[in-house]
């Protein structure tokens, strides 16, 4: 069973062969041993051709399963957040690199963090290789965190509300999981102000 979703078919011969290469070092880290074991591959999105890249936070039970990022209720609202098709979400326009690559398992009040190593240590090289990246869609309090950095606001709340000071090159929002009804009952802003904002960008790069 394939569990990665890799969309660089256009891609260069040279750079076929750095995404491969990174696959294969995700494939014999052993610190990612114990999903290999099982048959589940690191989770994920890239393309040469990719003008938009979303960082969310790490697959979910559902996603380690089905093999494909987003395909769950937390992409289907992402999708409409984002204003486009699932074919145009999963087409070579759109990179999505989560912040851990595989599922972390449940804790005591939902789903663990994800893992600090893949993003310090995958990240970078993945970005290299998509130089066509207009936009960096960042999902959620860790993505946010370790991308915005000092530049963060107070919570995450305050950070989605300011989003326009992290454009043209970041635009932050919490994350699409129904889970966050509640958030979303509180902040009625967001789905108002926020949102077609980030539709008319993704739709002003896609075209």
């Amino acid at each position: 069973m394939n569990k990665i979703t890799n969309n660089n078919s256009n891609s260069s011969i040279e750079n076929r062969s750095d995404f491969a290469r990174i696959k294969e070092a995700l494939v014999s880290d052993e610190r990612n041993s114990e999903y290999t074991r099982r048959g589940i591959m690191s989770i994920y999105q890239v393309d040469t051709a990719a003008q938009i890249l979303i960082i969310g936070q790490a697959p979910g039970a559902k996603v380690e399963e089905n093999g494909i990022p987003f395909m769950d209720k937390s992409g289907e609202n992402l999708r409409d957040w984002v204003g486009v098709d699932e074919a145009t979400f999963y087409s070579k326009k759109i990179a999505i690199m989560p912040m851990d690559f595989y599922f972390p398992g449940k804790g005591k009040t939902g789903d663990l963090p994800p893992r600090k190593f893949i993003a310090e240590e995958y990240h970078e090289k993945l970005l290299a290789l998509m130089p066509n990246v207009k936009l960096i869609i960042l999902i959620g309090e860790y993505a946010i965190k370790y991308y915005l950095k000092d530049t963060k606001k107070e919570n995450l709340t305050e950070t989605v509300r300011c989003f326009q000071e992290y454009l043209p090159k970041y635009f932050p929002i919490v994350h699409p999981s129904p889970l966050n009804f509640r958030w979303q009952a509180k902040n009625p802003w967001f789905l108002e102000d926020v949102v077609p904002v980030l539709r008319e960008k993704i739709s002003d790069i896609l075209g």
